[in-house]
């Protein structure tokens, strides 16, 4: 098995192209489409450097897996399925995301039962992408609709576990839990072998230092500053609590949440023609 991270460094967010060698057949994890909340201007550029790769190498895309509904950048699933003719899974918890969010935004049009995605994953189910085995362990507490992605020798942990010099993911948004990813992290990815490669969501390359977006499970487990392997619940339930309460809001939060619910499917156009994303707002 061989994989290929992308890199988009205006949101921090690493894109894997998984696949095997031997017969080409591949996955393509969180997929990003480029958004500038600005002027209101979306583009392709990710998007593109994942669909050139594959076609440079030959690859069969069979699916394209979201680890979660992303709230730091619109998914660029849609635009992958199109020129790839791939298909969309996130897990069967994305029905708990939908009927919190798409309220928010009176988004009559977002089903709430997750059927505008091509399969909704289980956990413990194993995914067939051609000669690819993907293990889905769902992985909650950052969203509950987490999972993780056991391909071969490798665990691809969006964002439940980052590299060892930034800790963990944030659990304060609606339905979060700090206990449900202490469990996530501690009874479900550290119980993967000490060797398993570590594929993470993002790299926000703290103090400055080179990209890394590969660890292990071992190395995780001793080193992690947030949640090693002897880590307490309490204290990490009581540290991350306290941390997520200093930090602000994702810059891109309101835009990714109403098309990442949605499987990366932008807005359908209004009466006058355009394609309109909703912001709502408190007044006090």
């Amino acid at each position: 098995m061989q994989v290929q991270h992308v890199f988009d460094p205006r949101t921090n967010t690493l894109t894997y192209v998984v696949w095997d060698e031997s017969t080409g057949d591949a996955v393509v994890i969180d997929p990003v489409l480029d958004f500038d909340p600005a002027v209101g201007r979306v583009w392709t550029e990710s998007a593109d450097a994942v669909a050139a790769f594959a076609t440079e190498h030959d690859l069969t895309v069979h699916w394209l897996l979201e680890t979660h509904a992303h709230a730091d950048h619109l998914s660029g699933a849609q635009t992958l399925a199109a020129r790839l003719g791939a298909r969309v899974a996130i897990s069967e918890r994305i029905r708990e995301v939908q009927a919190t969010f798409a309220p928010v935004f009176s988004a009559d049009h977002i089903a709430l039962d997750g059927s505008q995605f091509d399969r909704l994953l289980a956990d413990g189910e194993t995914l067939e992408a051609g000669s690819l085995r993907v293990g889905v362990l769902h992985t909650p507490g950052h969203t509950p609709a987490c999972a993780s992605f056991h391909i071969d020798d490798a665990v691809f942990t969006g964002d439940a576990l980052f590299l060892p010099d930034f800790g963990t993911g944030r659990c304060d948004f609606p339905a979060g839990s700090a206990e449900d990813l202490y469990r996530s992290v501690a009874e479900t990815l550290y119980a993967l072998p000490d060797e398993t490669r570590v594929f993470v969501g993002h790299d926000y390359q703290p103090d400055g230092r080179e990209l890394r977006w590969e660890t292990t499970i071992g190395d995780s487990k001793r080193d992690n500053i947030q949640l090693r392997g002897d880590t307490r619940q309490a204290d990490f339930v009581r540290f991350r609590t306290d941390r997520d309460a200093t930090l602000s809001a994702p810059r891109l939060l309101l835009p990714s949440i109403q098309v990442n619910i949605d499987a990366g499917r932008l807005p359908p156009a209004g009466p006058d023609g355009k394609q309109h994303l909703k912001l709502p707002l408190k007044v006090s």
